[in-house]
């Protein structure tokens, strides 16, 4: 017989030390799981206590090799640690309890502070077309792997990590750390991985690989190389960190980015205090608060939290007995990430309890200081306006990336990039937010933007968009004009004698003078750049209208060049 009471201390002992390292246990009883794990172990240790003083555990070997169990009991069971026990539960639940919804609503629906009104045309810069970011988080994965592939040794030792878009000295890129691909590859290389690969957001050919720095804390490594292990017992021990982001600093030295955060209402509302910023090959770490954060960090403010506390502000805008859903909204299906002079934000549409189609507004949260703004504006919902975008380009089965709200010249419009199967980009397209059946779509940039403008100029309420730093002007005579109707609008083709291998296309609405032109019209035309062969004309004036003798002189001239044309033809 063998009294064993000592070795159940020790082997609960061992057992929640375990746990507690293997994972990284934030060791502050103020967070909901740190609290539960506190309750389990005590719960633990006063068994062992109740089992000790009311008797003893005797082990009992018999001649056949088996181990036998048993209790025997020498007094009653003792109430100081059952007391014990049933208070921290109590406290527990109480704390839990209390953390709901119920008791605390003007918590959670005042956590987002309010929205500043915004002027989307005024405060959103109009983004040059070389700027906008045309490469999403699954292209960047796709074009890192292809430049992974170029190095075979180095693809059999390590694997992509998770893609982060940030500006890095004023440029829009995603950066894809190196991580380990197993325990024997972070065995044979414990100095970390070498480095990191750059991805344009806005040039899917431009992509680096950058060897000049290790990256030896990471997710995929072990024991104190481990990211969250170490950054537990080096930086936050008793604080709750989360949405580890991989960022470079100017000179390219790559460092994770951690959120810190704390519960605001017992175990509940979440909110980030600042960051840890750990050198991602040294694992030194720095400790910032929201106001002192470097400025060529990007994001602090995790994504979860943001839309969390957005939902919360429109769920309980008047309380929790709101049967009826009065002026109720929620964030749509999706989010993205965009910069608006040189910040990050969080932006996304907001539409109204049951509404599936039309947003009611957007909302832009800076993702540092957790300012929001909200852009009032009735409009599709992102998921519409990608099945708009899908719809015109229907045969060929392309899909829509998630869009990119962006400043059109005054006009709210979504950007996305046209997919194959494969997940490369074939076309482009912009859907007005207003009115997702203004659809513009093109195998190039501009060719995207000169029928999105067409489209909007066809439709009743959009004005004429002229972007002068992507439109070009000619001036001179009109040498051919005919006209041709399609589905009901009027379109004029004209060629002018200055040049005549370009052929403009102008709406008949676009200035009423063009139901008269005629060939030796001057006239001066700005025009859209684009691939295409056709031109779309984006402004038309006439500069001198040609009398009745010039026009005759001048068809006369023209009949005569085609003849000398034709007899040169036909020797």
């Amino acid at each position: 017989m063998k009294k064993v009471s000592t070795l159940a201390y020790l082997a609960a002992t061992l057992f929640f030390v375990v746990n507690a390292i293997s994972a990284s246990l934030n060791l502050n009883p103020l967070y909901p799981g740190t609290a539960f794990f506190y309750c389990i172990m005590i719960t633990a240790y006063a068994a062992i206590w109740v089992i000790n003083k009311a008797g003893k555990i005797i082990l009992t070997r018999h001649e056949t090799g088996q181990v036998a169990v048993d209790f025997e009991r020498k007094a009653p069971f003792p109430k100081a640690p059952i007391i014990l026990v049933a208070a921290v539960w109590a406290a527990y639940g109480i704390v839990t309890v209390g953390s709901m919804v119920f008791f605390n609503v003007p918590a959670y629906r005042d956590q987002m502070p309010d929205y500043r009104v915004g002027d989307f045309s005024s405060e959103i810069q109009v983004l040059d077309s070389e700027q906008i970011p045309i490469v999403d988080k699954s292209l960047a994965t796709k074009i890192a792997e292809k430049k992974l592939g170029e190095k075979p040794s180095l693809g059999s030792q390590v694997v992509l990590g998770e893609p982060t878009i940030q500006t890095v000295n004023g440029k829009l890129v995603w950066v894809v750390p190196l991580q380990h691909s197993g325990f024997f590859k972070w065995l044979t290389n414990l100095d970390g991985t070498p480095g990191y690969i750059v991805v344009s957001a806005t040039n899917s050919q431009d992509v680096e690989y950058i060897d000049s720095y290790k990256v030896k804390y990471q997710p995929n490594a072990y024991l104190f190389s481990d990211l969250n292990f170490h950054t537990r017992y080096t930086a936050a021990l008793f604080t709750g960190v989360t949405d580890f982001s991989f960022e470079l600093d100017d000179t390219g030295r790559p460092f994770w980015v951690i959120t810190t955060y704390k519960m605001t209402r017992g175990f509940a509302l979440p909110e980030a205090t600042g960051a840890i910023v750990m050198d991602a090959a040294t694992g030194k770490s720095t400790r910032y608060a929201l106001e002192d954060v470097p400025s060529w960090i990007d994001r602090v403010q995790p994504e979860e939290f943001i839309l969390t506390q957005i939902n919360n502000k429109g769920r309980y805008v008047h309380g929790v007995f709101n049967w009826a859903d009065k002026d109720k909204y929620q964030t749509s299906e999706g989010d993205i990430i965009v910069y608006n002079d040189g910040r990050c934000f969080l932006f996304t549409g907001i539409t109204s309890v049951g509404s599936d189609e039309s947003a009611i507004g957007f909302i832009m949260v800076d993702m540092v200081t957790k300012e929001p703004i909200m852009y009032q504006m009735a409009g599709a919902t992102e998921y519409a306006a990608q099945r708009s975008a899908e719809g015109k380009v229907q045969q060929y089965g392309y899909y829509a990336s998630f869009p990119l709200i962006i400043n059109y010249n005054g006009t709210p419009t979504y950007f996305m990039t046209l997919k194959d199967i494969d997940g490369l980009i074939k076309q482009y397209a912009m859907v007005s937010i207003k009115d997702f059946l203004v659809v513009g779509v093109g195998e190039s940039m501009q060719d995207a933007k000169a029928d999105y403008e067409k489209a909007l100029r066809q439709n009743p309420g959009s004005s004429t968009i002229i972007d002068s730093a992507d439109t070009q002007t000619m001036d001179g005579t009109v040498y051919r004009i005919n006209q041709e109707v399609v589905a009901g609008e009027t379109f004029y083709r004209f060629i002018l004698s200055e040049d005549k291998s370009i052929v403009f296309e102008a709406q008949a609405s676009l200035n009423d003078m063009l139901c008269l032109t005629q060939p030796g019209d001057k006239v001066s035309v700005k025009y859209r750049e684009s691939n295409s062969a056709v031109k779309n004309v984006a402004s038309f004036e006439f500069v001198a209208l040609a009398d009745v003798e010039e026009a005759v002189e001048f068809d006369t001239a023209h009949e005569e060049s085609e003849e000398m044309q034709t007899e040169q033809t036909e020797e």
